[in-house]
């Protein structure tokens, strides 16, 4: 599992459930993808309870990111190329 600290992120929400973490994304972002847990962006795996969403604002992904004994986040990081990919899925 990669490292989320080495992508620099930018916390949205903590302690959330896995639910809260989606609804603030369907709620908040106006481009998301749903995702299959485990789902790989960059080298960290997204875990959870599915629908997981991972959302898209200009050139950043946000994401519900589980942390083990920390709980689960809303982050932002830079997407880059990991946006195109996900937007590859749809077609």
């Amino acid at each position: 599992m990669g490292c989320l600290e080495a992508l620099k992120p930018e916390i949205i929400l903590s302690g959330s459930s896995f639910r809260e973490a989606r609804e603030y994304i369907k709620k908040n972002v106006r481009e998301y993808h749903e995702v299959e847990p485990g789902y790989k962006i960059f080298d960290v795996h997204i875990i959870g309870v599915a629908p997981l969403y991972v959302g898209v604002e200009g050139e950043d992904l946000i994401f519900p990111y589980t942390k083990p004994c920390h709980g689960t986040f809303v982050v932002k990081v830079p997407g880059g190329e990991e946006i195109a990919r996900l937007r590859e899925r749809k077609k």
